[in-house]
């Protein structure tokens, strides 16, 4: 008996291999072209021309011509006492508003509002948000005017005859940290309280049922239902606070001294004050790559478990 082989079944076609596959294809980037060609010119043009003047020694004033110096503004970085100390303060900074300060004060918020009645909600969250839609810049101002010598919170501590202090003077690293809990959180608890209200209840209840406690719950399933939460919260917030600058400019301009002046005030200090556009702008470079290490570090930490 004889065996026919059949012939395996046709492939569909890819759409490129379709007559007029091409031009529609082309067809549907083209609506992306206008936003392409902005970003190109916009955003990609003035990254690559700021690579470029790294690596020169570019000045603001003062400079017939500019030449090319390699990498000895990064050597000179390395070597500088003022940069190392701002990146210090801005770690610190950092660590402290940001990683520390924001992530948990919202996260205590938007926890402790989920069991709050309405209107004491919806107050909280008015206020918490006007601190957060005002400009940097209001918003350094109000605090100035808090921290002063002779402002508000001396006021109060005088009231209740505690010793007063000059706060932007003494602790100026503390106080600007505490401007931006204060000015930021809302992110932060806005994030938080839409992660945790897509936590089942019957979960949380099932839990509560079989006898774990509240911190066992919070450890064992709020945590980890809300990882991927916490890490985009952190990473937005960190990539945020590394580049602030007019908050701090408007409370202490980096000082007294350089005891306040994080990376961004550095920066602006070294490319526009003392006009080195070349060796600002490599600091500007460096400040990028510290952002970069921590997205890293968060997208690791949001990468789904094995």
């Amino acid at each position: 008996m004889t065996g026919t082989t059949s012939a395996p079944p046709a492939s569909p076609a890819s759409p490129a291999s379709l007559p007029g596959g091409g031009p529609r294809r082309a067809a549907r980037w083209l609506p992306l072209a206008p936003a392409t060609v902005l970003l190109l010119l916009f955003l990609a043009g003035p990254i690559a021309y700021c690579v470029y003047l790294a690596f020169t020694d570019t000045q603001l004033t003062g400079q017939a011509s500019a030449s090319f110096v390699g990498l000895a503004n990064f050597r000179r970085a390395f070597g500088d006492d003022g940069f190392r100390n701002a990146v210090v303060l801005t770690l610190l900074f950092t660590v402290l508003s940001s990683i520390v300060g924001q992530n948990s004060l919202g996260f205590a918020l938007a926890a402790l509002m989920r069991r709050a009645s309405k209107p004491v909600r919806s107050l909280t969250g008015s206020i918490v948000i006007a601190a957060w839609v005002l400009p940097e810049i209001v918003a350094g101002f109000l605090l100035y005017t808090f921290f002063n010598r002779r402002g508000t919170l001396n006021a109060v501590l005088e009231w209740l005859h505690l010793p007063a202090q000059n706060w932007l003077f003494t602790l100026p690293i503390l106080a600007v940290s505490f401007a931006n809990v204060w000015r930021g959180t809302a992110f932060s608890m806005l994030v938080y309280s839409a992660a945790l209200a897509e936590i089942p209840r019957d979960v949380t209840e099932a839990a509560e049922v079989d006898g774990a406690s509240g911190l066992r719950r919070f450890w064992h399933i709020t945590l980890p239902m809300i990882r991927r939460s916490i890490g985009t919260n952190l990473m937005l917030n960190t990539l945020q606070t590394l580049s602030v600058f007019g908050l701090i400019w408007a409370m202490t301009r980096g000082g007294p001294g350089n005891r306040s002046q994080t990376l961004p005030v550095f920066m602006y200090d070294q490319a526009f004050l003392k006009s080195l556009i070349g060796y600002g702008t490599a600091v500007a470079l460096l400040l990028l790559l510290v952002g970069a290490v921590f997205s890293v570090v968060y997208l690791r930490m949001m990468r789904e478990e094995v």
